[in-house]
């Protein structure tokens, strides 16, 4: 008898090895029309897998998350097999899931068009169509190599070549296409109903420039059409709010080849920087940090015993004078710790908070540049929290706290939180390592956080709790950390006099809120499409005349205004005041104040919002006060 013991606790007796689809069929049509695959022993398998021991089993469906990967997988292979059918000479390569999808390289004489991914579509709805039974077999990795070979495809061949050892290989055959996989798949193609062909891309094979560039076609697939629907809506709405479009469209910043990841800020977006470098210099100051300035370069010497320079090396900016070798700092970390050594310290002085808005430079890929998100010259809010080792959680638990508020205030409300582990290129003793993660897991327990684990990425000094906002239209960023680390100050000497007039080393809390301030406005202006809150925006009014009549009468209202702390500028333009209403609500200006005759007869104002309302007419002093008030709320006060 195979005893199959299931999620609800039951458990099914079968007196012989069975199938996945044969125990979902046996609990009930339905069950076995919705199965995709199973989990057996925690292990993903096919329907059609055979189970000869007694097992735990779960029935995989699309409700399921490892449904959604199973389809988006099999729709890879959809792909393939109609590039097949359609350019018989095109040499498929590999074809992995990604997020919200998936791709597949393939090499071919020439390039693929936008008609051909048209085709491509086409010809895998008729391919689902077929109803064709998706098929695993197992070959021995000769046979498996010189059946590729035979059929033109040495991309395959080499990749089968390439798995470590000499285990038998897995095909996956569906009509007459064959792949090479792991699986599992869908049982058959007219599984595969929701897909969609998104845009093409180059990429090296194995990824080395050295080799072949290859043609890469992406591709989304859902279990249902809605969920696409609301997907591409989604992407849609992303490229209306791409900071980089909407950075040039607003004046705000530009970025050209001579300083590849580096930022040149216009006045404008400026303006913008200022706003929020001087919300989290308040921030310091309510919280109790000490804010300071450490030097960009540093020696060799100090980046190798900090353990920078044997595990972040390849990061980094070198340049050399005087027969010895500097780096541009990656990171504040150690030369807050020189601040710290800086006169000897007592338990009496901890916790000591030492913040900076820190420049740092990271020598990342030109190919993983990408606007003000990701660069190589950015600016952090940071600050480095030194206490005892009792102080540890206080002090967590006192910074996860106020990262909240700093997130309300920016209109974030959705948090997500993740824990990473001791990764395996570290530095510091297991005990430390433990005792580090210890604590940081008791600080967000304490918070009654719902956060998941991420073994393996944290920091090589200390494992971290990573902070994600979700913007306006469900995207994920990640953007704070709080990292616990016991190594770095005892390799760089820190030190500080206990109760018992013993020498200590003191914990260092690595934190920031933000993160880099680049990559957080260019977020700001996605998450508000550019129509930034009255107290973040650059310009938040303008003053426009009807008529050359109403000029000084304009000027005057702007002059007070300014006086009066708003952003504010004339435009006296002779346009008509259709079009400089126009042309400034492109601009996404918060209020367009208008003056004519009947307001400079009044001596009143007719103001206009970005969004088309119109408030009528009032006194420049209703306004002021107005604008005054709206500029003092944050997001998270309104």
């Amino acid at each position: 008898m195979t005893v199959i013991r299931l999620p609800d606790g039951s458990e099914r007796r079968y007196e012989q090895p069975v199938t996945v689809g044969e125990v979902a069929a046996s609990i009930g049509a339905g069950l076995a029309r919705a199965a995709l695959a199973g989990k057996v022993n925690g292990k993903l398998m096919d329907t059609s897998s055979r189970i000869e021991t007694d097992s735990d089993l779960a029935i995989v469906t699309e409700k399921d998350p490892e449904g959604l990967e199973i389809i988006r997988h099999s729709s890879a292979h959809l792909l393939a097999h109609a590039v097949k059918e359609l350019f018989p000479e095109a040499q498929v390569t590999i074809g992995p899931v990604i997020e919200d999808g998936f791709y597949y390289d393939f090499s071919y004489k020439r390039p693929f068009t936008p008609e051909d991914l048209e085709a491509i579509e086409k010809r895998m709805a008729e391919i689902s169509a077929r109803n064709l039974k998706v098929e695993r077999k197992v070959w021995e990795r000769s046979e498996a190599i010189n059946f590729f070979k035979n059929q033109g495809e040495h991309y395959k061949a080499q990749i089968i070549e390439a798995i470590p050892g000499d285990e038998d290989v897995s095909l996956y055959s569906q009509g007459n296409f064959t792949d090479l996989c792991r699986g599992p798949h869908v049982p058959t193609t007219s599984r595969l109903k929701v897909f969609k062909l998104m845009k093409l891309a180059g990429a090296y094979w194995r990824g080395d420039s050295h080799n072949e560039m290859l043609q890469r076609i992406y591709g989304t697939a859902w279990t249902k059409k809605e969920d696409q629907d609301a997907y591409l809506h989604r992407l849609e709405e992303a490229e209306k709010r791409d900071h980089r479009r909407l950075g040039k469209q607003l004046d705000l910043f530009h970025i050209q080849e001579e300083a590849p990841g580096m930022v040149f800020w216009h006045p404008k977006g400026w303006v913008i920087w200022q706003q929020v470098e001087q919300y989290m210099r308040q921030v310091f100051r309510d919280n109790d940090y000490l804010e300071i300035r450490t030097p960009s370069v540093l020696d060799k010497g100090l980046w190798e015993r900090s353990g920078h320079w044997e595990n972040f090396r390849e990061n980094m900016f070198i340049t050399h004078s005087e027969d010895r070798d500097f780096a541009v700092k990656p990171m504040n970390c150690p030369g807050h710790v020189q601040v710290f050594k800086q006169g000897l310290k007592s338990y009496r002085d901890l916790p000591l908070r030492l913040a900076e808005f820190g420049s740092c430079h990271r020598n990342e890929p030109s190919g993983a540049l990408h606007g003000i998100m990701r660069v190589r010259a950015f600016t952090q809010d940071d600050a480095h929290i030194f206490c005892a080792e009792s102080q540890v959680q206080d002090e967590a638990v006192r910074f996860i706290d106020l990262l909240h508020k700093v997130y309300t205030d920016f209109g974030f409300n959705e948090i997500l939180v993740k824990l990473s582990t001791r990764p395996k290129k570290r530095v510091g003793s297991e005990e430390q390592w433990d005792k580090a993660e210890a604590a940081l897991q008791s600080a967000m327990n304490h918070k009654k956080l719902d956060w998941d684990l991420q073994p393996g990425e944290g920091a090589f000094y200390g494992p971290k709790i990573e902070f994600s906002l979700k913007d306006s239209i469900g995207r994920v960023w990640q953007c704070g950390t709080l990292q616990l680390d016991f190594s770095m100050p005892e390799r760089l000497g820190a030190e500080y006099v206990a109760e018992d007039n013993s020498r200590r080393v003191p914990v260092m809390l690595h934190r920031a809120i933000l993160g880099s301030l680049e990559r957080f406005i260019g977020i700001i202006i996605e998450n508000h499409a550019g129509a930034l809150p009255l107290w973040l925006s650059p310009d938040q009014a303008v003053v426009l005349n009807i008529s050359e009549g109403q000029a000084d009468y304009a000027r005057k209202v702007a002059d007070e205004l300014k006086y009066n702390g708003i952003r504010v500028h004339a435009d006296l333009r002779n346009e008509k005041i259709t079009y400089k209403i126009r042309e400034h609500s492109l601009q996404k200006l918060p209020y367009q104040i208008i003056v004519g005759d009947k307001e400079v007869a009044a001596k009143m104002v007719s103001v206009r919002t970005r969004e088309g309302s119109n408030l009528g007419q009032m006194s420049l002093q209703t306004l002021i006060e107005r604008l005054k008030a709206e500029a003092s709320i944050r997001a998270g006060a309104a």
